[in-house]
């Protein structure tokens, strides 16, 4: 069945046309520059953004997959965890679709939608990745990091997650104190290929810490500490330097996390999601782990897969779909919701 998916959760406006696990386009508008100015995503520029590009980015869709709207079989739009003003576009967008058209709703979360990215396959069906459940999903998003066990379709439990900040949101702090742009991943990356990232001892964060989650409000403070005690020309010098320190510090925390929760859980696949997994550092960093604990890593198959996008979103309706949990009718019992955690909305599927 092919599945028109819309994904408007923060400055990203973007929807694909899916069928199965394979995607038959993937049309993504960034709103990047409208948000650069203000060092980070300016709540009523995003919803007026999605607002402006929604109908033609579904158009594109649709024309890029060759699919007419009377051809789809159902509607997949995030309905939580995001910005909520930015959601609500995508969700009214989804319930209109689905009203004129008749065409079921299926409500996916966000962070659901990352871990099934690794799903994603082109329109020939690769790669053809068999996937072992129980799995661990690690999603470390613009604002979302966390370790879940997948343990089997639609089936999680959440071993952790931030307790503040997640990692993307701590790289564009850190981006900022050292006076540079927005997004601060990508810069906080390119600076750090130069540097040296034993040039500041950080505390590594929760190393010590019992259980699964994250937190990077600590890190921040020393990071800010040891950057008052510079003068804005030794900080200039040592850009590079800095980054690369804040860098292996917030992936190191990380590892030991994961490192954790692989072990404890014993499992031989993972997973693993979200934007920030486009850093090559900790990509490697994340490869290097899984080969020494002899568990397989996938990642998404394609870039247009890491981000916020919305084939991710088309990808895990398709599991939702194919176990009856969507809506056929009384769909503003989805109005404003965006609940953290994964916990799905429709209780009784067919409501």
């Amino acid at each position: 069945m092919r599945i028109l998916a819309i994904e408007t959760s923060c400055d990203e406006t973007a929807v694909a046309v899916t069928e199965g696990r394979r995607v038959l386009s993937n049309v993504i508008f960034s709103q990047i520059d409208i948000h650069k100015e203000y060092g980070g995503v300016y709540p009523s520029l995003a919803k007026r953004a999605h607002q402006e590009k929604i109908d033609p980015v579904i158009l594109k869709a649709l024309k890029i997959s060759g699919v007419k709207m009377e051809k789809i079989g159902a509607i997949a739009v995030t309905a939580g965890q995001g910005l909520v003003v930015a959601l609500e576009v995508g969700l009214e967008k989804g319930k209109e679709l689905a009203r004129v058209y008749r065409k079921p709703l299926i409500p996916i979360d966000h962070t659901e939608g990352h871990i099934y990215s690794c799903f994603g396959q082109n329109r020939k069906g690769k790669p053809a990745r068999e996937f072992k459940f129980p799995l661990l999903a690690l999603i470390i998003s613009g604002g979302y990091t966390g370790l879940i066990l997948v343990k089997d379709h639609l089936k999680y439990e959440i071993l952790g997650k931030t307790l503040d900040d997640a990692v993307g949101e701590a790289f564009d702090k850190a981006c900022k104190m050292i006076g540079l742009g927005y997004p601060g991943g990508p810069v906080i990356e390119a600076l750090a290929k130069k540097g040296d990232p034993g040039f500041l001892k950080l505390p590594i964060p929760m190393r010590a810490h019992p259980g699964f989650d994250f937190s990077y409000s600590g890190l921040k403070t020393a990071f800010y500490n040891r950057l008052a005690k510079m003068d804005e020309k030794k900080i200039k010098q040592n850009l590079c330097s800095l980054a690369a320190s804040f860098q292996e510090t917030a992936f190191t925390a990380l590892e030991v996390r994961l490192k954790k929760a692989l072990l404890t859980t014993g499992v031989k696949q993972l997973v693993v999601g979200g934007g920030v997994i486009a850093n090559k550092v900790l990509r490697k960093k994340i490869r290097k782990l899984s080969r020494d604990l002899e568990v397989e890593v996938l990642f998404p198959s394609s870039e247009k897969l890491v981000g916020d996008n919305a084939a991710m979103i088309g990808v895990a309706g398709h599991f939702k779909y194919q176990r009856g949990i969507y809506l056929e009718k009384n769909f503003d019992s989805l109005d404003r919701i965006a609940r953290p955690d994964l916990k799905m909305w429709v209780t009784n599927p067919r409501g």
